[in-house]
């Protein structure tokens, strides 16, 4: 059997996204994938760890080590701009995120004063459930 994938699902404040990524990805890609739920905050790794995540970690220099051994990174947009998540996203983290190799699915949810054109509205389970469909498929 072919070593699982290793998913970084990234979040920050409730966790409440990447939770709901998780569950989406345990129920489609189970067998497949390792899914490590990096939290920018312990609330957030928990809720993440909850909803089905293989293992977790908070915090800078985790989500900084591990993006690096990343085959895939799953999480809001936020994740990839310093200062996000009301300053939760170090310039670090986002530069880690950004500059690994690892490929990215974005969902385009953002609680900062930036408006994103040409981008559908759709409620966050149509949004995870198209990212778990065709841009996570393409990549495992």
């Amino acid at each position: 059997m072919p070593t699982p994938k290793k998913v970084c699902v990234i979040d920050g404040q409730g966790g409440g996204i990447g939770a709901t990524l998780i569950k989406y990805l345990q129920s489609r890609y189970s067998e497949q994938v390792e899914i490590l739920a990096l939290g920018t905050n312990a609330i957030a790794t928990a809720q993440m760890m909850k909803a089905g995540a293989n293992r977790g970690a908070s915090g800078e220099n985790a989500i900084v080590r591990t993006v690096a051994r990343a085959d895939l990174i799953v999480g809001p947009i936020a994740i990839t701009w310093a200062n996000a998540m009301l300053g939760e996203v170090s310039p670090r983290m986002a530069e880690a995120i950004t500059s690994c190799r690892a490929p990215k699915i974005l969902l385009p949810l953002s609680q900062e004063d930036i408006t994103l054109v040409c981008i559908s509205t759709e409620p966050l389970p149509h949004m995870v459930q198209q990212a778990v469909d065709e841009a996570i498929r393409d990549h495992l």
